[in-house]
């Protein structure tokens, strides 16, 4: 088994509609990963903001090897210890009042528009259906969440999208103000958007929303699928904000790499969700909710949170005398806590990713220009300098 032969057999069985890079990962450990022909890697892109507890953590481990040997689905028809655990451990961070599980971000954030118009038509608001969303914003690639998203790369071939959806400048309170009308029923944003380079909005712009759907009587969602538990250095994203949504979605880092999504909710916007309404076969999986109850346990518990800080303070002073040394290659550096686009002066991203790559470094990139980095919280200070290291070559090489 090598890189090259399995890089061929994927190509004769697999759909063709990733850009996979030219190697086959194997086996992972804390914040470095192995390829099929034994080459070592520091890994900076997590899985895709996935793996916040790095590769094969002990804790996950062991929750999801114990729940195997007692029960491994049995669908909603029932219910499971390990999904009302989980419920009440992300319920207990006083963020909302009920949880509804689901396999993916995507999924999560299907939920979520049918949330917000199924909100107005049970309360007799049946014509409010309009939902505001945002320009170079990304909710997922299934047809609702495809409409929501605002980059029109993604939406070609794929018309007629879902009708009723707007989209508005990132970060512009304004616009956002202007476009309500009789017919708007609510908002979905981003509060960091990932998918257009990690890009955070100006201060006061989730307030605003807040205070704009309070007075018209939106419904209010924030999607945390990329930024929230504990990617930024908090819990929820939006906490650095001070503001509370009336719901919010979640995936990626919840289950460390199991898939298990959630839409989260305070109890009025919830209620709406009645029998019929909505569902997920696999929606709350034993094993994947015991997963992800031991990451919990491990943030708010093991230090993981904290120590998620540490790394960030020590990538970010890297990146910032990394950026003095490149001699102008490095324009910008931007994210929050753990989620960092590295934003070069010229369209040379996927040069970059590639002798990173090379040189054992694994990192993404975000269109032409951006870097992505959103390491395990759990990174090694060796591992970070090591990373650092490899990514300064990696550009000046470029």
């Amino acid at each position: 088994m090598s890189n090259a032969s399995i890089a061929d057999r994927a190509r004769k069985v697999l759909f063709q509609n990733y850009r996979q890079q030219p190697i086959a990962l194997v086996r992972g450990l804390g914040a470095k990963v192995w390829d099929a022909d034994g080459k070592e890697y520091v890994d900076f892109l997590g899985g895709i903001a996935v793996t916040a507890l790095g590769h094969n953590h002990p804790a996950v481990r062991a929750a999801v090897e114990a729940q195997l040997e007692k029960l491994w689905h049995v669908s909603n028809v029932y219910f499971t210890e390990p999904q009302v655990s989980l419920a009440e451990r992300i319920v207990a961070t006083g963020a909302c009042d009920r949880v509804f599980f689901a396999n993916s971000g995507a999924e999560a954030n299907e939920g979520a528009l049918k949330l917000i118009r199924r909100y107005q038509f049970a309360n007799g608001q049946p014509k409010r259906t309009g939902i505001l969303a945002a320009q170079n914003s990304f909710h997922g690639r299934t047809m609702g969440v495809l409409s929501a998203t605002g980059q029109p790369k993604y939406h070609e071939g794929f018309a007629p999208l879902v009708p009723g959806i707007t989209h508005l400048p990132f970060g512009d309170l304004a616009a956002f103000e202007q476009a309500v009308t009789d017919e708007t029923a609510g908002i979905i944003v981003e509060c960091i958007q990932g998918e257009s380079g990690v890009v955070v909005p100006p201060q006061g712009f989730l307030q605003g929303l807040r205070a704009l759907a309070d007075r018209h009587g939106l419904v209010l969602v924030f999607d945390e699928v990329q930024g929230g538990v504990g990617r930024t250095g908090r819990m929820w994203s939006f906490d650095w904000e001070g503001v509370q949504p009336d719901a919010f979605t979640l995936a990626k880092a919840l289950g460390n790499g199991l898939p298990v999504g959630a839409l989260c909710a305070r109890e009025r916007f919830a209620e709406a969700l009645v029998p019929g309404t909505h569902a997920s076969t696999f929606g709350g999986n034993p094993v994947t909710c015991a997963a992800a109850c031991a990451v919990f346990d491990e943030l708010t518990e093991g230090g993981a949170l904290a120590r998620g800080q540490v790394v960030a303070d020590r990538l970010w002073q890297g990146l910032a005398a990394l950026q003095v040394k490149s001699s102008g290659a490095i324009e910008l550096v931007r994210g929050r806590g753990l989620w960092i686009g590295v934003v070069l002066a010229e369209p040379k991203a996927s040069d970059v990713v590639a002798k990173a790559r090379e040189a054992g470094l694994l990192v993404g990139a975000v269109g032409d220009r951006v870097l992505r980095l959103a390491p395990a919280l759990v990174t090694g200070d060796a591992e970070v300098d090591r990373g650092l290291e490899l990514l300064g070559q990696a550009i000046a090489s470029v």
